[in-house]
């Protein structure tokens, strides 16, 4: 009853514009059923479903019972939900506030539990669902000073959460799963930021706070929030990171953190090493992706190993001429089928070194493509919506079979 064995495969809906319910609903009955005939003609097919603020209000309001039975005829299934825009994503800018408002904040607790309320009366007994969020802030938004305050407050405001979970899971035997999602900039970059959250702020914290409100042991208190709060690996976040997955994978194993999702995603990068092209060409190849809906975080590494980081394409393309820089790597999601465009290349290899670890070692069942970005594509890789997610998804379930 799925794409694939030992797991859930599924396409974000975050690529449909949408804001309201109504939106929402309307491109899901517009694009699942012509995807799902290109790829599971006979198999129920999940969703990754995206609900803004507002769309998971009004949905609250109106009830799941239509959308269930729409999914129940037409052999769909939610595993799986995006919560980490809040608000607008499509045709506006968006830039540093799709981490607004972030998890200091009631707001953002509010949310993510109007989404778990919604999740929990959707997923298919049995299975576990996850909810991937942001990582915690915006870096830039706040000093050094500051950010120890940042990551109290957003803590205990996941904790707040998570009481919630546990709640699910004892009562309704329902497993939900909080996954935090690293990305350059965030408050949590990467493998190594994730550990140190967990084992400073998370651990620590959660554990004092169930010990107390639940009455149970240290222990328990540290086996609860490792089930219920979890990471989400963006490949494409972790490979602008230069981080290799095998290594991630490890230390994340070996510190106990769970991984509740793989978002199937890629970059954009250029080594400047051995190339023919003059770095001018390469800096008009990265200047046409300069667009004003997302941020393009750029991270360079120099002849040292060293890791030069910018908060966005303008910012980097001012030091693209560096000479001691060796290679270019920018957050733009591009189909994961495209291995180059242009000068260009795509971090599709990571991709696959992943869906290899994962074939040999599953590390979770949830499976997710997240190319959001389609609209503002440059027109080459503007293929039909339909047929280029089918393509997406063809791809990754062909990669596992190899």
């Amino acid at each position: 009853m799925k794409l694939i064995t030992r797991g859930h495969l599924t396409y974000c809906s975050n690529i449909h514009p949408g804001e309201s319910w109504e939106e929402v609903f309307q491109a899901l009955q517009t694009h699942l059923p012509v995807v799902k005939k290109q790829v599971s003609p006979e198999q129920s097919m999940g969703i990754g479903l995206r609900l803004s603020d507002q769309a998971s209000r009004e949905l609250q309001q109106e009830g799941t019972t239509l959308l269930n039975d729409w999914m129940h005829q037409q052999g769909f299934y939610v595993f799986t939900m995006n919560g980490f825009p809040f608000g607008g994503f499509h045709r506006q800018k968006v830039k540093d506030q799709v981490h607004q408002p972030d998890w200091t904040t009631s707001e953002r607790v509010a949310y993510t539990l109007r989404l778990f309320e919604i999740l929990s009366q959707l997923i298919p007994k049995g299975l576990d669902g996850g909810i991937s969020t942001s990582p915690l802030s915006y870096k830039p938004w706040w000093s050094q000073q500051q950010r120890k305050d940042v990551f109290r407050r957003s803590t205990q405001n996941i904790i707040e959460v998570l009481v919630e979970l546990h709640k699910y899971y004892q009562d309704k035997e329902v497993l939900l799963h909080l996954d935090i999602e690293p990305e350059p900039d965030g408050l949590i970059e990467n493998s190594q930021e994730s550990i140190t959250y967990f084992r400073e702020w998370l651990l620590p914290m959660a554990q004092e706070e169930l010990v107390t409100r639940l009455g149970v042991s240290v222990g328990e208190a540290k086996e609860i929030a490792l089930r219920h709060i979890n990471i989400c690996y963006d490949v494409c976040h972790f490979a602008v990171a230069y981080e290799s997955p095998a290594e991630v994978m490890q230390k994340f194993q070996e510190s106990g953190i769970r991984i509740g999702k793989i978002q199937i995603s890629s970059a954009l990068k250029k080594d400047f090493t051995g190339t023919a092209e003059s770095r001018d060409q390469c800096k008009l190849a990265f200047s046409v992706l300069n667009e004003p809906t997302y941020l393009h975080q750029v991270i360079a590494r120099d002849r040292e190993g060293g890791l030069h980081q910018y908060t966005d394409l303008p910012a980097g393309l001012n030091h693209i001429g560096d000479p001691e820089i060796v290679e270019w790597r920018t957050h733009f999601h591009v189909p994961v089928f495209v291995r180059s465009y242009g000068l260009l290349e795509s971090t599709q290899q990571d991709i696959i070194e992943v869906l290899q670890l994962w074939s040999d070692s599953p590390m979770t069942n949830h499976l997710e493509v997240e190319t959001y970005t389609w609209e503002v594509l440059p027109r080459e890789l503007q293929k039909e919506l339909n047929t280029s997610i089918a393509r997406e998804l063809n791809w990754v379930i062909d990669q596992m079979d190899r």
